[in-house]
């Protein structure tokens, strides 16, 4: 078999691609990380580069020639992350720190699906330094947790757990040099994100998450060396994973209710993390419940035909006027596609003027634009996924044998929670309607619990506490579960 020169024009990278490769593949083995929400199965279209002849999907065009490839076709990756959340305040008990560097620094990590996140922190006195981002490289092989726990099963671990490994390690270098310091200066990083990031980045076999009952092959907090993870930290520092709860409640979840104080509240509080993967708990000092319910991609832009992430050229804000949908676009130019929160307000905006109805059937294609547009599939998918995180809400208070109304506060966690607007949420029925005035966002909740874990030793004890005394509702085995979804596909409130 011959190779071929492949010259990436936008990024100025050459490749020796084997003859039969998919540009895909070539992108990926040259460092490109490019966005395949489906894998590579050919059916997100989200792929799409320009080579001499037209336009084509990089996952499906084998190369055989010497090729020059534009990959700016769909260029929609300049997401914003959202970094903030509610932090409370804790008492600065960081606990043992190896010696070795006169300014010991702390580290926090949010491995999310789709970013991560990292915060530095001064291992004196506990003051953040700083805090960086970026989106998660292994999207390449997948939208959704599922796709990526299949392909660890099928093709190995190791390409998933090296390219998250080595992102995070890089952040924290360039975050330690920005703030004056060193990477080697790091003396401990502490670390969350659902339980299949969990597993893929320690490469811990994927198969039960992904085969029923669907349960994580560890719970418990690991600590491990942190250079055993690929970080060039101080060479004594230890890495620490707070506990997952179960099914793909996982580490992340965990950071949550820390920040959150959940097991002291005294009011009922529902705590929901709408993603891919929907986590919720309910509960109070008494006691806490949790599931997780699998949305699908439609919020972060994957299988909506114009849809993408939160990023410049999002419509991210739709709403009446004159009869019509008005639109905000971030950075104030053209839209080039629509994200979530876009999404969830165009649904409520055509309820509102009747060009949707509340069985999912649109009247026709809606044109923000001559380019972008809301289609039949498009709202389709957004009732998969509202349906599922809706229907997960009504089982978690059906397990406690409460109505909806019981619940004082809903706190909203993660970055679509932040952006989305709680009236077009409540009015296409994603979240209860009877609770509107009482969503509260609370941002990247999960990232603030793991700073949390890492500045006070006793609250990462705690957190492990807290973990193993949550209830975990696995749906998927749940019989009542079919027909509670089935009753959230209706747009609106169904009651």
């Amino acid at each position: 078999m011959g190779e071929y020169k492949i010259r990436f024009e936008r990024e100025g990278k050459e490749f020796l691609a084997a003859e039969g490769m998919t540009i895909l593949e070539a992108m990926i083995a040259a460092g490109l990380e490019p966005n395949a929400p489906c894998g590579g199965a050919g059916k997100c279209g989200k792929c799409k580069v320009k080579i001499p002849g037209g336009v084509v999907l990089a996952c499906q065009a084998k190369i055989h020639s010497d090729l020059t490839v534009d990959t700016g076709v769909d260029a929609k990756e300049k997401a914003k992350i959202l970094m903030d959340g509610v932090f409370r305040p804790v008492d600065f008990k960081p606990g043992d720190l190896p010696e070795g560097s006169e300014h010991p620094l702390l580290a926090a990590v949010d491995l999310g699906s789709t970013s991560i996140v990292c915060y530095l922190h001064d291992g004196k006195d506990g003051r953040q330094l700083g805090v960086k981002s970026t989106l998660n490289p292994q999207r390449q092989y997948g939208g959704d947790v599922v796709m990526r726990a299949s392909y660890a099963m099928e093709k190995g671990a190791s390409v998933l757990s090296s390219c998250v490994r080595e992102s995070i390690d890089r952040l924290l270098a360039e975050l330690a040099a920005e703030c004056g310091y060193k990477e080697e200066d790091i003396a401990r990083v502490v670390m969350v994100g659902n339980s299949c990031m969990h597993h893929l980045f320690l490469e811990i076999p994927t198969d039960t998450l992904v085969l029923a009952p669907y349960n994580p092959k560890v719970l418990d907090p690991v600590t491990m060396p942190a250079s055993e993870a690929g970080l060039h930290v101080n060479p004594a520092a230890e890495l620490n994973w707070l506990s997952n709860i179960g099914g793909f409640v996982g580490a992340d979840t965990v950071g949550c209710i820390l920040a959150a104080d959940m097991d002291q509240l005294e009011e009922l509080t529902l705590m929901v993390d709408i993603g891919t993967n929907g986590e919720m708990v309910l509960g109070d000092r008494r006691g806490m419940t949790a599931c997780s319910t699998a949305a699908g991609p439609a919020f972060e832009g994957a299988k909506i035909t114009c849809g993408m992430r939160g990023g410049e050229g999002a419509i991210d804000h739709v709403w009446v006027e004159d009869g019509k949908l008005g639109y905000h676009v971030i950075g104030d130019g053209e839209p080039v596609g629509i994200c979530g929160s876009g999404l969830l307000d165009a649904a409520a905006g055509l309820l509102e003027l009747d060009l949707l109805e509340e069985s999912g059937r649109l009247e026709e294609t809606y044109y923000f634009t001559e380019k972008v547009f809301i289609n039949q599939k498009d709202v389709r998918e957004l009732q998969l996924a509202k349906a599922a995180i809706a229907a997960g809400i009504q089982m978690l208070c059906d397990s406690k044998g409460i109505p909806v109304s019981d619940i004082r506060q809903l706190l909203l966690a993660g970055a679509f929670g932040n952006y989305l607007d709680p009236h077009s949420a409540c009015a296409i029925g994603l979240l209860p309607p009877e609770l509107e005035e009482r969503i509260i966002p609370v941002g990247n909740a999960a990232g603030a619990g793991a700073q949390i874990a890492v500045l006070n030793e006793e609250e990462r004890a705690r957190s492990a506490r807290m973990a193993s005394a949550v209830e975990f509702v696995e749906l998927a085995n749940d019989p009542g579960f079919q027909d509670v979804y089935v009753d959230k596909l209706m747009f609106g409130d169904e009651e």
